[in-house]
């Protein structure tokens, strides 16, 4: 069992940064593949980025050149650093674990957090 908390949401004028985290819980987080998603009101959970526990990265390529995945193994954290942010990327963040090599697709994931919100106001 793995508990995922995410943090560092909040409200950023556009153009601005944030940092969000998620820490998991359990020693075996070096084992597993970590992603990021988002869900806007309304709208479908959709991929933003993924790192898997060779630290290979992929990325939306609506969101590739303006955020960056990352993963502190001895501190069971994954990091996404979101820069020149627009008020489309308004929406709940959510951390998520996957037992395999992760991806894209929300259902290829086992774990997840409760989300942390962004706001970008237009």
């Amino acid at each position: 069992q793995v508990q995922l908390v995410e943090s560092g949401g909040g409200l950023v004028q556009a153009g601005g940064s944030l940092r969000l985290s998620c820490a998991a819980s359990g020693r075996t987080f070096n084992t597993y593949a970590m992603g990021w998603f988002r869900q806007a009101p309304g709208k479908e959970r959709e991929f933003v980025a993924s790192i898997r526990n060779s630290d290979r990265t992929y990325y939306a390529t609506s969101l590739k050149g303006r955020c960056t995945i990352s993963r502190d193994n001895a501190k069971n954290t994954v990091y996404l650093q979101m820069n020149s942010l627009k008020p489309e990327d308004t929406a709940v963040y959510y951390c998520a674990a996957s037992g395999d090599t992760g991806g894209g697709t929300p259902r290829w994931y086992d774990y997840w957090g409760q989300g942390t919100q962004v706001i970008v106001p237009s």
